[in-house]
């Protein structure tokens, strides 16, 4: 799928489009500006802040993040064990392998338990974000400058060190406080044009080696990724847009080092009898039979011997069946929430998507549960006690993250349904070439004198490429022809209806 870039620059449209988005945020009552008490809690903590005495900064860390990134989470480093041959020979004997140096973000260090930022940060939950600005988790002066690693700046970090065989098998891993510098800030563009043009350095090389032997790894346990097209709204002061992309493969094989990090971050806790896990339960079979049959509509089955995760990874997005198909499988990854212990460990212990125990441990500037994630483990490889103030959080952080998580979900589809209806609101009649993600269910008789409500479904618009509700009789994986109805910026709403046969039509492909 090309990248596709859909402007709006209508001055009526535009202005409706702002008020929209301002009313989204007063309805979900999001928290923008930060309280006093706040702001010079989070100065202060800066000013009195001192880097760990462990100084790891002859260690070229990098990071990877999309343009204009100013919170910048984790930076990696990677290298060959002693025994490994060239990149395209990583070697087989006792001693070959790679070492992974993961750091994150040292959040704790600058957040007083029981303070004015911690206080905030509960309320908030994680960072959010939305078309007209980012509604960050820390005061800035935390978030985008002294916890953030910048390049060409020391760092407070939380290291993980993996030791991995030839097949990137986690052989050991550990984790303490250091002081870090990176060296390069990249992005994912720029990662992927020199591993296509063959002009990577041994870094990024290594990035791709690991990343596809832990890919393997996803697949040979029953994992799964859900790799969708990046859809973004973006702003330039004048007036909004959507980017849709693909993502590219090195975003996978970043991700890869973050998944290894969470679920060495799992293991720990659990060995230690403490801590707090993301968990999802296995799709039930209903949902599994429902996404085979979708896949039988939409002309590319799965085949009954093959794991999920592994028909996932063969869909080609470019492909609007596909594309739709791969909508359809979000149904199998439903239920995740956090599962807090301490002392007994719980018996549903399992992320289902990533087929292993695992715990959100890699953004604690972005998220709330992290820097809890972070001090646990970090005092359980020192033998150390969990401080009390994690243990005191722990009941209550799966609550916590459930009612930002909702609220971040509310503001995400609220702000893209205002988007994309103000890109349309001046197309109304107009028709669209689709594809049916999810039928209309079949008519049944209402009670006497009751009007029986009007059959819709959803629709995967082709271009411009964008999920909507759609009334009509549906069968899901048809190509079909939708009539614009309704485009209502304020009320966020984008409705479609199947067009008529004797409808004129207007196919933008």
């Amino acid at each position: 799928m090309p990248a596709q870039h859909m402007d709006l620059r209508d001055r009526e449209s535009q202005q409706r489009l702002t008020e929209s988005l301002r009313s989204l945020r007063e309805e979900l009552d999001i928290r923008e500006d930060f309280p006093e008490d706040v702001l010079r809690e989070a100065a202060e903590a800066v000013a009195a802040s001192r880097l760990p005495d462990a100084d790891l900064r002859d260690l070229p860390f990098l990071t990877i993040d999309p343009p204009g990134s100013t919170d910048l989470d984790q930076a990696v480093h990677l290298a060959r064990s002693a025994g490994s041959g060239r990149s395209d020979d990583p070697g087989q004997g006792p001693g070959a392998g790679y070492e992974v140096w993961y750091a994150i973000a040292d959040v704790p260090l600058f957040v007083r338990a029981g303070g004015a930022v911690d206080a905030e940060a509960r309320l908030r939950g994680q960072t959010l974000y939305a078309p007209d600005g980012r509604i960050s988790l820390h005061p800035e002066t935390i978030s985008e400058d002294a916890a953030s690693l910048l390049p060409d700046q020391d760092r407070p970090a939380f290291v993980w060190h993996f030791d991995l065989d030839a097949g990137a098998v986690v052989r050991t891993v550990t984790v303490r406080r250091a002081t870090v510098r990176s060296r390069r800030q990249l992005t994912y563009a720029e990662v992927q044009a020199a591993i296509d043009a063959g002009t990577a350095d041994e870094q990024l090389l290594l990035l791709r080696e690991i990343g596809l032997r832990r890919i393997q790894q996803e697949l040979d346990r029953g994992g799964a990724s859900l790799n969708l097209p990046r859809q973004e709204i973006t702003h330039d002061g004048e007036s909004y847009a959507i980017i849709t992309e693909p993502s590219l493969p090195c975003e996978d094989w970043n991700a890869q080092i973050s998944l290894m990090t969470g679920m060495a971050a799992a293991r720990m806790m659990i060995d230690g009898g403490i801590g707090i896990l993301r968990t999802m339960p296995e799709p039930d079979d209903g949902a599994l039979g429902k996404f085979r049959r979708q896949s039988e509509a939409l002309e590319h089955p799965w085949p009954p011997d093959m794991p999920y995760g592994a028909f996932l990874r063969t869909l080609d997005v470019a492909d609007p069946r596909q594309l739709a198909l791969m909508h359809a499988a979000a149904s199998l990854f439903r239920g995740a929430g956090y599962t807090a212990f301490d002392g007994a460990v719980p018996d549903a212990v399992v992320q289902s998507a990533i087929a292993a125990p695992y715990a959100h441990t890699t953004a604690p500037l972005r998220r709330l549960v992290d820097r809890f994630v972070l001090v646990t483990c970090a005092a359980l490889c020192a033998g150390e006690e969990v401080p009390e103030w994690v243990r005191a959080a722990l009941p209550d952080l799966n609550a916590l993250m459930a009612s930002s998580n909702q609220t971040a979900s509310r503001l995400d589809s609220g702000a893209m349904d205002a988007v994309q209806a103000a890109l349309l609101s001046n197309r109304i009649g107009e028709a669209f070439s689709a594809v049916v993600l999810q039928g209309s269910p079949p008519a049944v008789e209402d009670a006497p004198g009751r009007q029986a409500p009007r059959l819709s479904g959803t629709v995967q618009v082709t271009e411009p490429p964008l999920e909507a509700k759609c009334y009509g009789e549906l069968v899901a994986g048809e190509r079909v022809t939708v009539v614009l109805l309704e485009a209502d910026i304020a009320r966020r709403r984008l409705r479609f209806e199947v067009k008529p046969t004797d409808a004129p039509q207007r196919d933008l492909r």
